[in-house]
């Protein structure tokens, strides 16, 4: 039918073919988040996606579809919930689903994933979703599953933060729909990003420490935590060139590609 590694384009059968070959599964877990004025509510499902798309093409894997809602926003890493269409799931559902998702790879015979998080409040119900699955599958005697769980933006090399930031990085929280995430928006899907839009109000001043319930105006009114002014696409190669390249690396390095 094609020739595409999307794991939604296969039919079963080509399914089931390149399984039995034993290639690397690819898995992007995300958010439908605010990202400010200038980005669309999807760019945690979008750059996550983009980046296992272009690793999977380097080492003949395949990408499965993206589970497109993540844990709730925090003020101090994404907004906050008060947004408008800021659609989350609580922490455990997440840890669940994503169980559920890796059992069912398992069970049809997946023995390498690579587990993509986009959205930074996923890590620990992400984490303890694989930890589930892992139980629950030697359980079931099946042990020859290898889980490979990640932050794409922690593959980057320190000289291309000091090009990007020649004053200092300010952390990968306070980067939500910032510098970054908008640079590498006008690679992947530059017809979402509208740089007239791009708000001034930045960067946030947080405390260190969460405070319940939320200030709403601890939050800058965009949404946009740092700065999105001078993003442009090359930018954003230099962070996918990164991303892609050492994620490839650790990949074939854990899997003996």
């Amino acid at each position: 039918m094609t020739a595409s590694i999307r794991m939604d384009e296969l039919s079963w059968p080509e399914y089931q073919q390149k399984i039995a070959q034993n290639v690397p599964v690819f898995l992007a877990v995300g958010a439908t988040e605010q990202h400010g004025p200038h980005l669309p509510l999807g760019v945690d499902v979008i750059l996550p996606t983009g980046i296992a798309t272009r690793v999977a093409q380097e080492v003949g894997g395949i990408v499965a579809p993206t589970i497109p809602y993540g844990y709730k926003s925090q003020p101090r890493s994404g907004g906050g919930q008060a947004f408008p269409g800021t659609t989350s799931v609580d922490a455990h559902t997440l840890s669940l689903v994503l169980r559920d998702v890796i059992r069912n790879l398992a069970y049809h015979g997946v023995k390498r994933l690579v587990i993509v998080n986009g959205h930074f409040e996923n890590t620990w119900p992400m984490t303890e979703g694989v930890d589930l699955a892992m139980r629950e599958l030697h359980r079931d005697g099946i042990d020859d599953l290898v889980v490979l769980r990640l932050e794409y933006w922690d593959f980057v090399e320190t000289a291309t933060l000091d090009r990007l930031f020649p004053e200092g990085f300010p952390g990968t929280a306070l980067e939500h729909a910032s510098l970054l995430e908008t640079s590498m928006m006008l690679v992947f899907r530059p017809d979402l990003v509208d740089m007239d839009l791009v708000p001034s109000d930045g960067p946030a001043v947080f405390p260190t420490y969460d405070r319940h319930p939320v200030d709403p105006d601890m939050v800058p009114k965009s949404g946009v935590l740092a700065r999105a002014q001078g993003s442009t696409a090359e930018k954003g190669n230099w962070l996918i060139d990164d991303h892609v390249a050492l994620i490839t690396k650790a990949v074939r390095k854990e899997f003996s590609l």
